[in-house]
């Protein structure tokens, strides 16, 4: 059972940050906050960020990209999403994002229901501060991502899908 929800009230600057997969991770609400409803993070994608392609068979994955360019591969289809856009990738559809652009990109990520976050903060590097750059991937990150994403409701896929 979630405990009830609470109210929020995160100023500019906070939220607990983790460096995954390369890209930076800041988690605003989770679970715990939401009674289990959501979690919402922003994330900072380098170029060349983005996570493998994946599928998520517990969670619906929303996002917002808030500046830059985004390119989402949904169920094999490419989008590329600037500043602005809105993109929903339900559970059990493949899916993956990258920044194939030469400037970071920053988005919200609202997965629902919560649970999600727990995950990442399993296997993610947490970092002192919003500011500290994220640390690079590394096979030892592989492997623990690997190793977790099933207990997790998530498969990996193989570059392509």
């Amino acid at each position: 059972m979630n405990p009830p929800a609470q109210f929020i009230h995160l100023l500019p600057g906070h939220g607990r940050t983790f460096s995954a997969v390369g890209d930076k991770y800041i988690f605003l609400a989770g679970g715990e906050q939401t009674g289990g409803a959501y979690a919402l993070a922003e994330a900072i994608v380098l170029p060349g960020g983005g996570p493998p392609p994946h599928v998520h068979s517990r969670e619906d994955e929303s996002f917002y990209v808030l500046e830059g360019e985004v390119t989402f591969t949904v169920d094999g289809r490419d989008t590329v999403a600037q500043a602005g856009t809105f993109v929903q990738a339900p559970r059990d559809i493949p899916h993956a994002f990258e920044n194939r652009t030469s400037t970071p990109a920053r988005m919200l990520i609202l997965c629902v229901p919560a649970g999600f976050e727990k995950f990442l903060m399993e296997f993610a590097t947490e970092l002192p501060s919003r500011d500290a750059p994220p640390v690079p991937l590394t096979a030892e990150d592989i492997e623990k991502l690997t190793r977790l994403a099933p207990q997790y409701g998530i498969t990996l896929l193989a570059p392509g899908h």
